[in-house]
């Protein structure tokens, strides 16, 4: 049977339906399964030997295109995790017999199995949604993934390489300050850099400062606040599995709730992560695929003085690392 797994969205979303995809090739080994993903996840399912092909796709791609790379894998079922009105009429138009995905919006009428969840509401994680449609498709599923959901062999020599690059000699705490616009809650940089000064004075643990390959500006201004000290900083310029191998081995991953807190859980890192104080932006929506014990979840509120709390909270908590 050939699958289509559909999730063609940013980086976060595409990991919370990593589980879901492990759990049905593992369900059936046999079964081909044949990721649709947008072009800046296309590196991380093709190293998920849970995926056996993988479909890239963009909205601004023809209709017709991604008709015909459809219909090239001769699809028997697909279950598309997040949907719209495009990915939904290609389907139909590739003539899949079986079509799952959730009962939203006017694309819904493209799909012949559609399932009704209130996302919204948060009653399950966003990856145990995305589980609970692969059991539309095979009911008898074991809900069950490992942990670390993806692993690397060669992961380590990564890291101690990177360490006897930049001279680091303990434990790395990364902090990943930005975020692309997916996050509703952060701290200033102010407030970061209060908070990893309580981290660099304890002298227990390395600093490590992250950032995506389009933060340059953010990297700049980090660094002028940081220089002469042991902070070390780093752009991701080598390819998100590089950079998926480096903070496998930190310590601790510390960013709001974007798509490197995602795949920092994926990796099995331990987390730490700032979210909005709202239901739809929740961690109860939004905690990660990894094991939730290494999961350290905060809330922002938007009122100042809780906010206030909230972050001497946090500072307590690295200050005591």
């Amino acid at each position: 049977m050939n699958i289509l797994v559909v999730r063609t969205d940013k980086l976060g979303d595409f990991i919370t339906a990593l589980p879901a995809i492990y759990i049905l090739k593992k369900y059936r080994p046999h079964n081909k399964i044949i990721a649709c993903v947008a072009p800046l996840n296309k590196e991380l399912a093709e190293a998920c030997e849970f995926i056996d092909e993988v479909i890239i796709d963009t909205p601004q791609s023809p209709l017709l295109e991604l008709v015909q790379k459809i219909k090239k894998h001769k699809i028997d079922a697909s279950i598309s995790f997040f949907s719209n009105t495009r990915i939904a009429l290609a389907q139909f138009l590739a003539q899949i017999k079986i079509r799952i995905a959730p009962a939203t919006k006017i694309a819904q009428i493209f799909y012949n199995r559609r399932v009704k969840q209130r996302r919204s509401r948060a009653e399950m994680a966003e990856f145990e949604y995305n589980i609970a449609l692969i059991k539309v498709l095979f009911s008898d599923i074991k809900e069950h993934y490992q942990q670390p959901l993806l692993t690397f062999d060669d992961a380590k020599d990564i890291y101690r390489d990177f360490c006897k690059k930049h001279t680091i000699e303990k434990e790395l705490i990364a902090f990943h300050v930005g975020f692309g616009g997916s996050s509703d809650a952060n701290w200033t940089l102010d407030e970061y850099e209060v908070l990893i000064g309580e981290v660099v004075k304890n002298k227990k643990y390395q600093v490590l400062l992250t950032f995506g390959p389009d933060e340059e500006a953010l990297y700049q201004e980090m660094q002028r606040r940081f220089q002469n000290t042991s902070v070390v900083l780093y752009i991701s310029e080598d390819g998100l599995i590089h950079f998926a191998k480096l903070i496998a081995n930190c310590k601790l991953f510390i960013s709001t709730s974007t798509g490197t807190y995602h795949l920092a859980s994926l990796v099995g890192c331990a987390t730490m992560t700032f979210f909005a104080d709202s239901l739809f932006a929740s961690a109860a929506r939004w905690k990660s695929v990894g094991d939730e014990k290494l999961q350290h979840h905060f809330m922002l509120p938007s009122d100042a003085k809780k906010r206030a709390e909230v972050f001497e909270q946090v500072k307590a908590a690295l200050a005591t690392l």
